[in-house]
């Protein structure tokens, strides 16, 4: 009884000694060779409230905005710094009588000002909500299963259905995330952290956390045991302003275009990605390539002769370059200038079988710079798995930005992208049929307006339009009639369509 009085009496010192991380008050109770107790059940489990805990906010404390050793209270949901006395977190649980915490790094709980660990299953999800794992096997059900989950306000959902919270103007990431949160393969690799938990980076270098961030926020989207049916993607945004220098804001509205490839190249860096197509998950889901065969074009003042003279010269010769592509940009045809008879413009439709042309390495375009012209026409000699798709609908000119409203008529499914590519290369792909995953969609004025994307559930063959926190069923068919920015294709292996079929469904 005296030794088991003075081991207590010693451990309370320690405790009180005022140290304020775990691994300080191991080491020392290591140091004097105390026998730990066993943890205890805490008779506080039931102030524990639910509704108030947010684990996507930064880990940082309320107090000193410090990331070391931070604890979060589970009855209000504030972060506090430290365990022992005199730290942020012990005096909140004297001063207002909270007494469970969560270590937001070991994941253990706490009853503090008493300072014992506790240890119940009834908090396992709280842990899972903090930290979501995937299985195989869970992963594989995910586009099977059409089971809804329950929050904890009593809201259903569907994981990957979720929306997302609009800080300020961050819409144009929030889509963007979204989309890429149902590329197959870029979710299975990053729902499972062991897939990239051995890359390597230099001392210093930070660009590993956009690739944790990012895998964070794709474990939330699809977390099927969330407390609520919307995600904060802060610490993702957080990242990306940091390693992108400031250049993506999430207060300022910015180019999902940008964005977006921006994106896919800093994940392919951070993966230790290499111009090799198996370097990185990104390479492998969107790489493609293209053959761009460039002339120059004589100038107009000229003479005949002296233009055919040039024509021969190795300078205005036809240049063939191999280049590697993560998406294509489609150009629209430029809007009509003149009302109708009922003082409306006319908005204008084009099919997206004649956007593609410009890929049919027939069809040559004019790109001017400065002080020469080109005349290019482009090739396209391998199609990825998942193919992005940009319509070039904002043109800038010296004065202002102009928005290009045409509507571009596409078929939710079965896009045959053969037809476009030279015998030569459609010999090499045995499938090109494209299935629509995601549709991003721009509306209002140039520089202004909001951004909401469609996407496709697989396991019931619903779509969804997303917008912020708003999550809403949508007909398939009324996403043709929307003004599509950016789109990603699916690459379909399960039938192999006749050239007879393709050409009806591209007729319709």
């Amino acid at each position: 009884m005296a030794s088991d009085r003075r081991s207590n009496q010693l451990k309370r010192k320690l405790v009180d000694a005022g140290s304020d991380s775990d691994n300080e008050i191991e080491k020392n109770a290591k140091h004097i060779k105390i026998r730990s107790e066993a943890p205890r059940l805490c008779p506080y489990l039931d102030t524990i409230n639910r509704q108030f805990l947010d684990f996507d906010f930064e880990k940082l404390c309320s107090v000193s905005l410090s990331r070391i050793n931070v604890y979060a209270c589970l009855v209000c949901g504030k972060y506090f710094q430290g365990r022992g006395t005199n730290t942020y977190a012990y005096t909140h649980s004297v001063a207002e009588s909270h007494h469970v915490f969560l270590n937001l790094h070991t994941l253990k709980f706490y009853c503090l000002p008493d300072n014992y660990e506790i240890v119940d299953s009834s908090l396992d999800d709280i842990k899972y909500v903090l930290n979501p794992t995937f299985d195989k096997m869970q992963i594989a059900q995910l586009d099977k299963s059409d089971k809804q989950s329950r929050a904890i306000d009593g809201s259903m959902y569907s994981p990957g259905i979720v929306g997302m919270n609009n800080i300020k103007a961050n819409d144009y990431c929030n889509v963007i995330l979204q989309a890429l949160s149902h590329v197959t393969p870029l979710r299975d690799f990053f729902l499972r952290e062991s897939n990239y938990s051995h890359v390597r980076r230099p001392p210093g270098d930070s660009s590993y956390l956009l690739v944790q961030r990012f895998g964070e926020l794709m474990r939330k989207l699809w977390n099927p045991r969330n407390f609520k049916a919307h995600v904060s993607p802060h610490e993702m945004l957080q990242a990306v302003v940091l390693w992108s220098k400031k250049r993506f804001q999430f207060t300022e509205q910015g180019d999902p275009v940008d964005f977006l490839s921006w994106f896919l190249n800093a994940l392919h860096l951070a993966l230790n990605g290499t111009k090799k197509r198996d370097s990185s998950i990104i390479y492998k889901t969107f790489l493609g390539h293209m053959r761009i065969y460039t002339r120059k074009i004589p100038p107009l003042e000229l003479e005949e002769s002296q233009r055919s003279e040039l024509l021969h010269t190795v300078e205005y010769g036809e240049t063939v370059t191999e280049s590697p592509f993560l998406y294509l940009t489609c150009d629209l045809p430029p809007p009509p200038l003149f009302k109708d008879q009922f003082t409306e413009n006319i908005i204008p439709q084009v099919n997206l079988y004649t956007l593609l042309n410009k890929f049919n390495a027939v069809i040559e375009k004019e790109y001017k710079t400065y002080k020469e012209n080109f005349m290019k026409r482009f090739e396209i000699t391998e199609l990825p798995p998942y193919l992005i798709l940009y319509i070039k609908r904002f043109t800038k000119n010296t004065f202002f930005v102009e928005k290009n409203p045409t509507i571009v008529n596409f078929p939710v499914k079965n896009v045959d992208f053969g037809d476009i590519l030279t015998p030569e290369v459609k010999a090499k792909h045995p499938y090109t049929t494209y299935d629509l995953v995601a549709n991003i969609v721009h509306d209002g004025e140039p520089g202004q307006g909001t951004y909401r994307v469609h996407i496709l559930h697989r396991a019931t063959g619903q779509w969804y339009e997303l917008q912020d926190l708003h999550v809403t069923q949508i007909l398939p068919q009324m996403i043709t009639l929307t003004e599509a920015y950016i789109q990603i294709y699916e690459l379909r292996k399960d039938t192999h369509m006749e050239n007879g079929d393709n050409k009806n469904k591209k007729n319709t």
